[in-house]
């Protein structure tokens, strides 16, 4: 055994090697990239970093609100922050599109970078898993097109958002500081 252990540590190993972190519950998902066969587990992809999950929609009230989402991602990014889209179609239609349109729409119109994901539903019986974890933990569900969640670095959801709030709201910027 000391043998063994002599070995690994001689060539650099620890046994931290062997030990995996578990996933927070909130991130123990996984979801596709939009308009792509890639499946992306969240714990991987939003490891140690404050996350906006946002329901989005191309044809809302609300769908100028990218621009803001953007700069928002686009401001903090170095700071380990990121903004997800999950395009979702449950709110009286506003994402008819296929996730090819979406894609196009955000990048040409909004210059999205962040991430977003396959349609989802986020509402009702047929909420997916992802939102249905996010709405029981918070206690609120979306109740239209750009509800947000607050994610923290340990994965944990500490805050929800309604559509009405702006990305440059003073009380969402508050927040994310807090977390950074």
């Amino acid at each position: 055994m000391k043998l063994i252990s002599l070995f690994f540590m001689c060539v650099g190993f620890s046994s931290n090697l062997f030990a995996q972190e578990p996933c927070p519950a909130a991130l123990d998902f996984y979801k596709r990239s939009l308009n792509s066969t890639e499946s992306v587990h969240l714990c991987q992809a939003f490891k140690d970093k404050v996350v906006l999950v946002v329901n989005t929609a191309s044809k809302c009230a609300y769908t100028s609100q990218y621009e803001g989402l953007e700069k928002l991602h686009a401001k903090y990014k170095s700071e380990k922050f990121m903004v997800a889209g999950f395009p979702s179609n449950d709110f009286a239609g506003q994402e008819p599109g296929t996730e090819k349109q979406i894609r196009d729409f955000c990048r040409l119109t909004y210059g999205v970078q962040f991430p977003m994901f396959e349609k989802s539903h986020v509402r009702g019986n047929s909420a997916e898993p992802f939102y249905e974890h996010l709405a029981k933990v918070t206690n609120d569900r979306p109740q239209w097109n750009f509800h947000k969640y607050l994610i923290n670095r340990n994965g944990e959801v500490v805050a929800s958002f309604p559509s009405r709030v702006e990305p440059f709201s003073e009380e969402l910027v508050k927040a994310i500081e807090s977390l950074l």
